[in-house]
């Protein structure tokens, strides 16, 4: 199978919210205590967590979690609960943290995020970025000069559908003019981003670790599928 079009997905993916102890070194518990090193590890995994539910939630925070990659107001309200129950009992902490959690400046590109973008595009295969997720992530990419290498963004709070529905893969195929059959999903989550197969795309998983630990994983995947 000749690929001609690559979908990428963002978050563990081309980019990762990388900790920074700046953010979280003022946070203060139900106690007024900080929270440990430990804890903050667990509210960074329930933030950034690609799929799967991370606390118990009510029925009205329950549907906002459902529908959270939806709606940036239901995306909102939810995470500040997941805060709330992880321990962030502070409001203007809770509201201040979940801001730079959803700033695309302070989400870092892989290693080879550029290359992957930038020579899949100079192969002429179509590029597409395909995300789960409740705010506009293209400023991530216009400040660092990637834009000109993706072809189309199709992110799920702007058409209504979530991965790994099969109707938004559909889309970005449509958007980017290439069959299903000749188009490759690389994301880190097999259970979202795999669902790209049901149409029959090719599927590349790629593992969401800190970005110093998998400088090629992006390059690596490209090159098993002959596309680069």
């Amino acid at each position: 199978m000749t690929i001609q079009a690559v979908m990428f997905d963002f978050s563990g993916t081309l980019f990762r919210l990388e900790q920074d102890p700046s953010w979280l070194s003022d946070l203060t518990g139900s106690d007024g205590a900080p929270l440990d090193v430990e804890a903050q590890t667990e509210l960074m995994r329930r933030m950034t967590a690609p799929t799967g539910q991370v606390v118990e939630l009510s029925g009205e925070y329950q549907y906002a979690w459902d529908n959270r990659d939806l709606d940036p107001v239901l995306h909102r309200k939810v995470y500040l609960e997941v805060l709330r129950k992880s321990g962030v009992a502070n409001a203007g902490q809770a509201e201040a943290l979940y801001r730079r959690l959803n700033d695309p400046a302070e989400w870092t590109p892989y290693p080879d995020t550029e290359a992957a973008l930038k020579d899949t595009s100079a192969k002429g295969v179509k590029v597409g970025v395909l995300s789960n997720i409740a705010f506009d992530i293209r400023p991530a990419f216009a400040m660092r000069g990637y834009s000109e290498f993706v072809d189309e963004f199709v992110l799920s709070f702007e058409h209504g559908v979530i991965k790994p529905q099969p109707e938004i893969f559909q889309l970005l195929a449509d958007r980017l003019g290439v069959a299903p059959e000749h188009t490759l999903m690389v994301g880190d989550s097999a259970e979202a981003d795999g669902g790209a197969k049901a149409l029959g795309c090719a599927f590349a998983l790629v593992d969401p670790l800190p970005t110093a630990e998998r400088p090629d994983g992006l390059l690596t995947a490209l090159r098993t599928h002959g596309v680069l």
